[in-house]
């Protein structure tokens, strides 16, 4: 006696939960920098850095990616600007996020003529015009954490999650994907005007560094010039207590999950004590 369809897809439905999201305090931590050598003249940052930043952040309360550029007749220093945002991420969260990471610029590049801050939940840079370019997958900085992941077969879990970023993130909505299996969660994202093609091009990049650098590590963050990706094994469950909702996040998914279970075992029961009734019923 098989699983009527519709409840496996059930099922199957409840099990791929969403990476647990991060606190409000988490989206601020510094990931990493990027510092040019070179300063502006003077070592002061001109007028057109604060209008840039002001412009981005006009856009940041409405939009999860945006890029502009600066310029003023009584200086020749153009300089060119972005943010984005984890897709994840409210309105409110974000314009937070790109506020802090803006505010840093100064404060770990100084005067640079190009600046790129990473925090947890969004990017902010900006670079003056000509600044010279790297290559989109030019990979920028990694971190792994420590220990073993569990041996060959969390090695598959964590490749199959990377399948699903993969195969999915360049038509998803913003270049964002996140997805999980069996405990490992796993989340990607291009930069927001990347062509599809050029987006799974890059997280399949991305992807081959991680597998290369981390190895059987349970967690890991890879960021090249124009996506990155992130990934986390949690093999007791996802940690009570954090996010953004918290403990009520985590007692949803408890809900959900074990009401679809629950759901299952009764039909199955069910099922199952009919064929017995009919069994009898053919004596």
């Amino acid at each position: 006696m098989g699983i009527p369809g519709a409840l496996l897809l059930l099922l199957l439905h409840v099990a791929v939960l969403s990476p647990p999201p991060v606190s409000g305090a988490d989206l601020y931590a510094l990931v990493y920098k990027g510092c040019s050598n070179q300063s502006f003249p003077g070592g002061a940052v001109p007028p057109t850095v604060a209008a840039l930043s002001s412009t981005l952040s006009s856009q940041s309360a409405s939009a999860k990616f945006y890029k502009t550029s600066s310029s003023s007749s009584s200086s020749s220093a153009s300089v060119f600007g972005l943010f984005q945002c984890r897709g994840d991420l409210s309105g409110s969260d974000c314009a937070a996020c790109v506020s802090r990471a803006m505010s840093s610029w100064s404060d770990v590049c100084g005067a640079s003529v190009a600046a790129r801050v990473q925090l947890t939940g969004c990017l902010a840079l900006y670079e003056i015009s000509g600044f010279p370019q790297v290559s989109g997958t030019q990979m920028l900085f990694k971190t792994c954490g420590t220990g073993g992941g569990g041996g060959t077969d969390f090695e598959m879990r964590r490749d199959t999650a990377f399948a699903q970023l993969e195969g999915n993130v360049g038509a998803s909505n913003g270049g964002f994907y996140a997805t999980s299996y069996q405990q490992v969660y796993a989340m990607a994202q291009c930069e927001g005007d990347l062509s599809s093609g050029d987006c799974g091009q890059c997280v399949t990049q991305a992807v081959q560094h991680v597998e290369v650098e981390c190895g059987g590590a349970p967690s890991g963050q890879v960021y090249l010039e124009k996506c990155y990706i992130s990934y986390s094994y949690y093999p007791h469950g996802i940690p009570h207590g954090g996010g953004i909702g918290g403990q009520q996040t985590a007692k949803t998914v408890a809900i959900v999950l074990g009401g679809a279970v629950g759901l299952g075992f009764v039909v199955i029961c069910l099922l199952f004590a009919r064929s017995l009734v009919k069994k009898k019923d053919d004596y």
